[in-house]
């Protein structure tokens, strides 16, 4: 199965604020926030939507396709993905602009501020997905992830006017897009993706219920945080999958982008949507667990070992013959 990921290409700037932002907010001075936080720790990483759910595939071994832009000072990162497992050949260099990067503060509490310098993505509208599928014979799915919102839309109505599946994945983005915007980007989608919050962002900028958004799109997946992911189908029950239990609770950053990075690679290896799920998780307990969104390292016998522990004998004898 050829699974294309269209995305943002970055690095992040990840620092920690040891106290807690809810105690530096003002409740009556909000409309005039000035703060600036002393930070403990900076650490530079490799990151961006994009990279980091095709870093997670590539570690599972289902080589996917990544879609995007990056600058001229991508070949060291490009080199990573590459001995990674990372299909690289349809990232779209640009001549003028830098790779997007990502600024991000946590606190105590595991809350995040973040910015986002778009840089090199912005070029990412003029990507075409006919010449990614001819070049790699064809794709069977592609994950229209955070990316220059022009390109989002730009890949979904190609996807439509082609016939090819894609899975909507709005993340980062969708604070910036309209009601308008969002429907076009999730009607008729195999997958829509999204964490707690967001589902209820999706369902107030478009006015659509949560069964009306049912009816436009295949499967609707639903990340849960500490409590795991919902997906849901119309006139079915819903499948709920449970997190395995954390050695340490070290890094938020890049656990969505490793749920979907191991939901992903559950589809390309054609198993149950509850066993996508449950590899996802197992991946999203892997990154919370490190700094840094593809610093992880998946040994096979420790990931099946936790994996049994947390879904049973039979759900990891199904997976270990496609990780093996």
């Amino acid at each position: 199965m050829r699974i294309a990921v269209t995305g943002s290409i970055a690095t992040d700037h990840l620092m920690t604020f040891p106290g807690r932002f809810a105690d530096q907010l003002v409740a009556d001075q909000l409309h005039t926030v000035s703060l600036s936080f002393l930070v403990d720790n900076l650490d530079v990483r490799r990151g961006g939507v994009g990279a980091n759910i095709a870093f997670g595939m590539g570690q599972l071994g289902t080589r996917p396709i990544l879609v995007g832009a990056a600058g001229a000072d991508f070949d060291e990162y490009r080199a990573w993905l590459d001995r990674h497992g990372v299909d690289t050949g349809s990232v779209r260099i640009s001549e003028t602009l830098h790779t997007a990067r990502f600024v991000c503060t946590t606190d105590s509490d595991h809350n995040q501020i973040g910015s986002f310098y778009t840089g090199a993505m912005s070029e990412a509208r003029l990507i075409e997905l006919k010449t990614v599928a001819d070049r790699v014979g064809g794709l069977d799915l592609v994950l229209i992830g955070a990316d220059d919102p022009e390109a989002m839309l730009r890949h979904t109505e190609e996807c439509r006017s082609r016939s090819i599946p894609f899975a909507a994945d709005f993340s980062q983005q969708i604070a910036r897009m309209n009601g308008d915007e969002i429907r076009i980007l999730l009607e008729g989608a195999t997958y829509l993706f999204s964490n707690e919050y967001e589902k209820g962002l999706i369902e107030s900028k478009t006015g659509w219920t949560d069964a009306e958004i049912l009816s436009k799109v295949g499967h609707r997946v639903t990340t849960l945080g500490s409590r795991g992911v919902r997906i849901e189908r119309a006139g079915e029950d819903p499948i709920e999958v449970g997190c395995p239990e954390e050695e340490a609770k070290v890094e938020p950053t890049g656990v969505g982008d490793a749920f979907r990075a191991g939901f992903l690679s559950g589809l390309a290896w054609g198993v149950s949507h509850e066993r996508a799920a449950q590899i996802g998780c197992m991946l999203a307990t892997l990154v919370i667990e490190t700094v840094g969104t593809q610093e992880y390292r998946l040994r096979r016998a420790h990931f099946m070992d936790r994996f049994t522990k947390a879904y049973g004998d039979e759900a990891a004898t199904e997976v270990r013959k496609h990780l093996a």
